[in-house]
Parts: C-alpha cells; structure tokens; sequence
C-alpha cells in the first residue's frame, strides 16, 4: 500500500508542473485522496461489503468532488487532475498511467445489470476536461479523449477522439489537416465531421487551400531552376512564394469572425 502510494505521489510530481513538494501533493490534491479511498471502497466491494464499499465511496465524494463507484478498477499511477465533478462508473476500467481532468463521466448507456457498460481506459490514456466517455468499449493504449468530446465507440490504440459526437483522427490525410489548419489559428477538430453543412465546407476549404498553396509554390520553384538553368534574367516576381505559406487571418475571415 505505501509503495503504491509512493509511486501515485510520483507521477503527479512528474505530470503536474504546480506541485511542488510531496507533503503539498499527500495533503492538497484530492485525486490522490480519492484514488487511496477508492482502493479501501474497492476493497471492502470485493470481498462481499457492498454497502460498506458505498459509504466510503460516498464519504470520498462528499471530501473530494470525485465519484468512482466501488465496483470500479483503477491502474497504478493513474492521476485525477482537479479532477472536481469526475463519475467514474460500477464496470470501469481504468489502466495504469492514465491521466483524467476535471468534469469527466466514464458512464454507461446500458441499464442490463450484471452487463459491462461502462468503459475500459488502456495504459497512458488522457482524458481532457468536460469528456464524455459512454458505453461498455476500449479505448486503446496511448489514446487521447479531447475536452468535451463525446466519445461512444471505441477509440485504437494511439489515436484522438475530438468533438461531439466525436470522430477519430488517426488517418494520415487528418492529421495533414488539423497541421493545415492549425497554421491559420484554428483547429479543424473543433467541429463536427458530417453533421453539420459548415464543419463540411470548412474541411472542403481547409483541404482546397493546402493543396493550391502547395502546387503554387511548386510552379514557383520550377520557373526559377528553369531560368538560372537558361542563364537568362529572372522572370520570377521579387515576392513570389517559393514555399507554402498560410495568412494567420484567412480561416477567421471565412467563418465571419
């Protein structure tokens, strides 16, 4: 027990840059607090004290502003980061190493007793603040669950789940997006994938743009090996654009903002 408690104070040292000693961590963080309550909870649950089990669970959600039912089986090193509002449901798994924000619901969306309805967190998995994770599947090793995300299937190993409801990133042609966007200051993740005609028409632009600002400078970069190959006067414009480049205020002036 006090090993386990020593490596659960370490990893918090190691991932929040606001704790700054082990006594602050042992006596202000709540996360550490629940997670050593719930093993007592889950304790007593296992061994046939199911109201027992609840009471503490109770107890550590009056002191701590974290639900994890009795039922539940959390890792080693798993962190609670604030962590106020947190549900974490009866057939929860949760792997070690994992990392939970404020506002997240592991929850169910099934009411058959006895089935497996709430969902399974692999090892190092992240969950941003206000997530939403439904129903009785996996998310792989390495996942990340984005804030607010609303995630109902399962998430593989490694990848992204953003939005609501929330899509996948994972594809190679996504990624090249959310970079593509990114360097207009935006986030191409922050909308929905096909539910909604302007997420779609974002996407379209998002995709349109990349490509022509990438042929253009491609065309740029021809004409000017052709020319010094020639030995003649530069024909290329002084601001001609010889590598891709995008305007911070293009996407913001799309959206109308």
């Amino acid at each position: 027990m006090l090993s386990r408690i020593r490596s659960d104070i370490q990893c918090i040292l190691e991932r929040d840059p606001a704790a700054r000693s082990t006594w602050e961590v042992l006596t202000c963080y709540p996360g550490l607090h629940a997670v050593i309550l719930h093993r007592l909870a889950h304790a007593c649950w296992t061994h046939g004290l199911k109201w027992l089990g609840r009471f503490v669970s109770h107890i550590t959600r009056f002191l701590t502003g974290i639900e994890i039912h009795p039922g539940a089986t959390i890792g080693d090193r798993v962190f609670f980061d604030h962590a106020m509002g947190v549900v974490v449901g009866e057939t929860a798994e949760i792997g070690d190493d994992c990392t939970i924000y404020q506002g997240v619901t592991l929850g169910g969306t099934s009411l058959y007793k006895g089935a497996k309805r709430h969902p399974t967190l692999g090892r190092g998995v992240v969950v941003g603040a206000g997530a939403q994770v439904l129903g009785g599947f996996t998310v792989g090793d390495g996942a990340k669950v984005g804030s607010n995300a609303v995630v109902t299937k399962p998430v593989p190993a490694g990848a992204t789940a953003v939005g609501n409801p929330a899509r996948i990133i994972q594809a190679e042609l996504d990624v090249k997006r959310e970079e593509a966007a990114s360097k207009m200051g935006f986030s191409a993740y922050g909308v929905t994938q096909s539910d909604d005609p302007l997420s779609q028409a974002m996407r379209g632009l998002i995709d349109n743009a990349s490509s022509h600002e990438h042929q253009i400078a491609m065309l740029w970069k021809a004409i000017d090996t052709l020319q010094a190959s020639r030995d003649k006067t530069n024909c290329v414009p002084g601001d001609a654009t010889l590598a891709e480049h995008f305007e911070a205020d293009k996407l913001t002036q799309l959206v109308g903002k």
